[in-house]
């Protein structure tokens, strides 16, 4: 079997073709519904890489970054929903053990969906949200910037920095509590069709078994480093939805140059060390960006005039791609990238 032929794969595929290409226009003004998060539950996707023994494919990376590639190219919105689920499961896999008994079979099942909310880590050593201990638990207190699926979550994993400089993860259900009020949904140039808001705790209260990870912040960084130094599946599923817009006498170089790019990425990506070779993962990242940029462009440049309305394709896979520019971005990753832009 090879990473194209996946029983994931071919799944994959046809969620996209049946369901999430056909409706992406009205989905990116609308907002992704409800019927779209249970056919990726009910796909398997959600489970792609999960552990076979918690009802999961244990498949290979490659596949799902094939499966990304293929979900962003079709609707962008859907993907960076279900997209957050892979990080509670993984998470999950080497947590503790009460979380895991409890959480990862129906998690991995597609039972529930997970949204993060974590990127506020990146801040250390401030410390935009802070954990303590609170009787037989924990309590949260602070500001979460983004939370991606409100309304369309079970489960967030939500992360805080104790006083002692621990991470700590913790899993709690995605709506309005004691403790967690959201904003109203962010309106984004692109993907607020994705329900992303913005979160206040004060005082959650979250209990012993709901807590899936606990280690320090210098144990935790290195891992989430190593992910924001390689190119994200998404930019080659929506360069190559743009390029697909092109005659192929246009497209033909594009798409040299795009599967090149791609191929030195996926080889960065499975390079056994994960912080080797940064100055070429980064630069590669940067090649990806432009391609997706030239790839984007090429497609409105084609569709004239009538690339501008908002149900055209062209325009809103521009827009995505523009969105993955600043997606998951860090100082490292943006200073790499205008260093790129600049010569």
């Amino acid at each position: 079997m090879t990473i194209t032929t996946h029983p994931l794969v071919t799944r994959a595929r046809h969620l996209a073709a049946s369901l999430l290409e056909p409706e992406a226009a009205r989905v990116d003004q609308e907002g992704v519904p409800a019927g779209h998060v249970e056919a990726v539950k009910r796909s398997g996707l959600l489970g792609v890489t999960a552990p076979v023994e918690y009802g999961g494919a244990g498949a290979p990376v490659a596949v799902l970054r094939e499966t990304a590639e293929i979900l962003a190219g079709a609707c962008c919105s859907t993907w960076f929903v279900q997209t957050q689920h892979h990080t509670p499961v993984q998470t999950l896999v080497r947590g503790e053990q009460a979380a895991r008994e409890r959480l990862l079979g129906p998690l991995s099942r597609g039972e529930l969906l997970s949204g993060v909310a974590y990127a506020q880590l990146r801040a250390y050593p401030r410390t935009p949200v802070r954990v303590r201990r609170q009787g037989g638990g924990w309590r949260f207190d602070g500001s979460v910037p983004w939370f991606t699926g409100w309304g369309l979550n079970d489960l967030m994993l939500l992360a805080g920095v104790t006083e002692d400089g621990e991470v700590l993860f913790a899993f709690v259900e995605a709506r309005e509590q004691s403790g967690l009020r959201a904003s109203a949904p962010m309106r984004l140039a692109a993907l607020s069709a994705a329900r992303t808001v913005s979160l206040e705790l004060d005082g959650l209260r979250v209990p012993e078994e709901a807590v899936a990870l606990r280690t320090s912040y210098e144990q935790w960084a290195p891992g989430d480093r190593a992910k924001t130094l390689n190119t994200n599946p998404a930019v080659f599923g929506i360069a190559s939805a743009a390029l697909s817009l092109l005659d192929e006498r246009t497209a033909a170089p594009l798409h040299a140059r795009l599967a090149d790019i791609r191929h030195r990425a996926y080889a960065l990506a499975d390079h056994p060390e994960p912080l080797e070779r940064v100055q070429e993962r980064l630069a590669v990242r940067a090649e990806a960006y432009a391609a997706l940029t030239e790839a984007t462009t090429a497609a409105v440049v084609t569709g004239g005039g009538r690339a501008m309305s908002l149900t055209a394709r062209a325009q809103r896979l521009a827009r995505e791609g523009l969105f993955l520019l600043v997606q998951g971005q860090t100082a490292e990753t943006r200073e790499a990238h205008l260093r790129a832009l600049t010569g």
